[in-house]
């Protein structure tokens, strides 16, 4: 039942993300094997260059067990997660790094330091984020928002979302993209408050809230992936089975969606947070390798 198929990091992605140049890019919690392999190869794609945040002989004993020499890279020495996640927001806000990766610390830990009011990494756009689901054998990458951040977010919430991505789907290279927002009918009702909503925000959007975007909503992820099913059905949307981004009323259904792609279509799914004031790559220990190289060459894209 699950797919078997293997993972496949976006070549056309990653041909983006170099062409950019190597970034600075702070490590928070360097210290583990799976973290210093995944900076291997973002560095080694020439997408980042590493300061590395932990404890510093956690840092060197890993490095040695992969075989990576990192005597080269800044090395900053910490104790506990909440003071290795300072440091590396500290190393962001200070402009020595352009990104911020997620290493061996909490999401939780990281994330408070970030969005710390006299420390962090807080701008005048809320923070949110989104995963760029590339699939095996296809060019064409599917953006998913917010389904890891913001957990019930209203319709003031959304359409900063939905900002935050149209503005990562256009350093994506794609003009006016299509954004759907999502919600299980196609009319407006009354039984069904998130199609209310989506109403909403694609009147306020149009009216100039979000710009250089085609949006359109309420929509059902049917529709808004497969032209056949909008064909069959009669709908009729610039968005219809076209769909570049799909906005999503809580982050039950986003978790669902990009989990139901990542396990029954092998999508790897590359995950950042917008908004900082430089971009946050944030990984988990289930991820495959491509899917942690997909998210550093997705950040350089903010």
């Amino acid at each position: 039942m699950l797919s078997t198929d293997p993972f496949e990091t976006p070549l056309h992605l990653l041909d983006r993300a170099r062409a950019k140049g190597a970034q600075p890019t702070a490590v928070a919690g360097a210290g583990s094997e799976l973290v210093l392999n995944s900076v291997r190869k973002a560095h080694e794609a020439e997408l980042v260059r590493p300061h590395l945040v932990g404890e510093r002989d956690a840092i060197h004993a890993a490095a040695e067990k992969i075989g990576w020499d990192v005597g080269g890279f800044p090395v900053t020495d910490s104790g506990d997660e909440a003071e290795t996640a300072a440091l590396a927001v500290g190393l962001a806000r200070a402009g020595e790094a352009r990104l911020l990766m997620k290493g061996s610390v909490h999401t939780d830990a990281l994330m408070r330091a970030a969005v710390d009011r006299e420390t962090g990494l807080r701008t005048d756009r809320r923070m949110s984020h989104v995963f760029g689901m590339a699939f095996p054998g296809h060019r064409r990458i599917l953006f998913i928002t917010d389904a890891a951040l913001n957990v019930a977010p209203g319709v003031d919430a959304r359409l900063a979302i939905l900002r935050n991505a149209v503005g990562l789907l256009h350093g994506c290279g794609i003009h006016d993209p299509k954004a759907a927002v999502l919600s299980a009918v196609e009319v407006p009702s009354k039984a069904m408050p998130s199609s209310l909503e989506a109403a909403e925000i694609v009147a306020r959007a149009r009216d100039g809230e979000v710009e250089d975007a085609v949006i359109d909503g309420p929509v059902s992820l049917d529709l808004a992936v497969s032209a056949e099913a909008a064909a069959a059905k009669g709908f009729e949307s610039p968005v219809a089975g076209a769909a570049d981004l799909i906005l999503v009323p809580n982050i039950e259904t986003g978790n669902a969606l990009f989990k139901s792609l990542v396990y029954f279509r092998s999508a790897v799914a590359a995950g950042v947070v917008l908004g900082a004031t430089v971009p946050i790559v944030l990984t988990s220990r289930a991820d495959p390798p491509e899917a942690r190289l997909a998210a550093v060459a997705l950040a350089t894209m903010v």
